[in-house]
């Protein structure tokens, strides 16, 4: 077990997802920032790295992608692992996921303890 408690952001433009992941999160330990559309959980991502991000795909003003790609492309959040989690679930859009940077994609509806044990998944991996 880690000595600190991990930082998550989750990113989804729906409240109620929102509220069931930051339950979820802090439930399992972890400090949550939340974010419901692309441009704040940039904002956030940059002003302080979390230590994962979990990331809708389909949101208003800048969706998931747009956030994953300019995420990946900045060296203070480039090595911060990125999980997709969206109702986009066809292997096509998994694999623009995984392409274009993401550690893992999600599909909804998802099962908490999978989501969980996805995130921990990535903060155990050595350095």
């Amino acid at each position: 077990m880690p000595d600190r408690q991990r930082t998550i952001l989750i990113v989804d433009d729906e409240e109620d997802v929102l509220d069931l992941l930051q339950l979820v999160f802090e439930t399992s330990g972890f400090t949550v920032r939340r974010a419901s559309n692309g441009k704040a959980a940039v904002s956030s991502a940059y002003e302080s790295p979390p230590d994962v991000i979990l990331l809708d795909v389909m949101m208003p003003e800048m969706d998931g992608w747009q956030v994953l790609r300019t995420l990946k492309g900045d060296e203070r959040t480039r090595s911060v692992p990125v999980v997709m989690l969206s109702a986009r679930a066809e292997r096509r859009d998994k694999m623009i996921g995984l392409q274009e940077g993401a550690e893992g994609y999600i599909a909804k509806p998802f099962s908490p303890a999978e989501v969980v044990r996805e995130v921990q998944s990535f903060l155990d991996r050595p350095a």
